[in-house]
């Protein structure tokens, strides 16, 4: 999904122009990036939160020449995933098939089944 389907999705909730969805999107995300460049957490409930994490200063290797260089330390934006969220994605009960084993069969169904 995109800013502009965001900004679409916004537009077909009520009777908003697509200016009007455009500023709230802007202004939520502003919001978000101005609490982190403060320092602040932001949490939403049932969504997750986001914060800063601080990177120390490490050595790297350039990947073309192969040569060590020094990475400076950095603070990296960080989103956590709420419980509600991961569940939703990932719902209890439904294991994930791998491409190789065939999805399973229904009780009752198939070869050798006593139902009429």
């Amino acid at each position: 999904m995109t800013k502009a389907d965001l900004v679409e999705e916004v537009t077909k909730l009520g009777d908003l122009t697509r200016r009007d969805s455009e500023i709230i999107v802007e202004t939520i995300f502003d919001s978000v990036i101005g609490a982190l460049r403060s320092g602040d957490k932001i949490e939403i409930r049932g969504f997750g939160s986001f914060r800063i994490r601080q990177r120390k200063p490490r050595i790297g290797r350039n990947p073309k020449t192969g040569t060590k260089v020094e990475v400076p330390a950095k603070k990296v934006p960080y989103f956590k995933p709420s419980k509600e969220l991961r569940d939703l994605v990932n719902p209890v009960g439904k294991a994930p098939q791998s491409p190789t084993t065939p999805p399973a069969e229904p009780a009752g169904s198939g070869e050798g089944s006593t139902a009429a």
